[in-house]
């Protein structure tokens, strides 16, 4: 109801009225409260209503501003540890990418291009914190641009690396990230 805007932020819930409206019993709506406030989507004050906080888009948006800054500073890591190894996986997938035919091998291809990157950041705590917040975005982020438009983005992505200059590759990343999500900005 969040997500479809029939529940608006601002708007009041009571874990009564929604286990009622549900046809549950109120134990699995506190679970899911607690669910729901850990994502950012409420707010529960003890002894009160939960306010809805923000919608599914301000959400996603949020998310894409903390891939952007932890994501730039991964590909900023990589390019003082790239190799030419490295930089050939990249392209690979890259091209596998462009020459997906649905959105279940993009997506793969995408999430595996962006990981081999953070892999080569030798940052065990960035890489695990970058699986987190990917673990929030289900299959993958979820953008509206068009593919060819990600491949163009990837290379410029693969040539700072190739020049090891890790403020371009931030920068590169940064923007890659942030321009898929700027539809959804609150």
């Amino acid at each position: 109801m969040i997500e479809t805007g029939e529940l608006e932020p601002g708007s009041h819930l009571r874990q009564r009225d929604v286990a009622e409206l549900l046809g549950v019993s109120p134990t699995p709506v506190r679970e899911a409260f607690r669910r729901l406030e850990g994502e950012g989507y409420i707010v529960t004050e003890p002894h009160r209503s939960s306010v809805v906080v923000r919608s599914e888009n301000s959400r996603l948006y949020e998310n894409a501003l903390i891939r952007a800054a932890l994501e730039g500073l991964g590909s900023s890591l990589a390019a003082a540890h790239v190799t030419d190894e490295a930089l050939e996986e990249l392209e690979a997938i890259n091209r596998e990418l462009a020459e997906s035919t649905d959105l279940e091998s993009a997506r793969s291809a995408n999430r595996r291009f962006h990981f081999r990157i953070y892999e080569l950041t030798d940052s065990p705590v960035l890489l695990a914190q970058l699986r987190l917040l990917w673990q929030t975005l289900g299959s993958g982020p979820h953008v509206d641009r068009p593919l060819d438009e990600s491949v163009r983005q990837h290379k410029e992505i693969i040539e700072a690396l190739r020049a090891k200059d890790g403020d371009s590759a931030a920068e590169a990343t940064h923007r890659h990230i942030v321009e898929a999500h700027r539809a959804m900005a609150p």
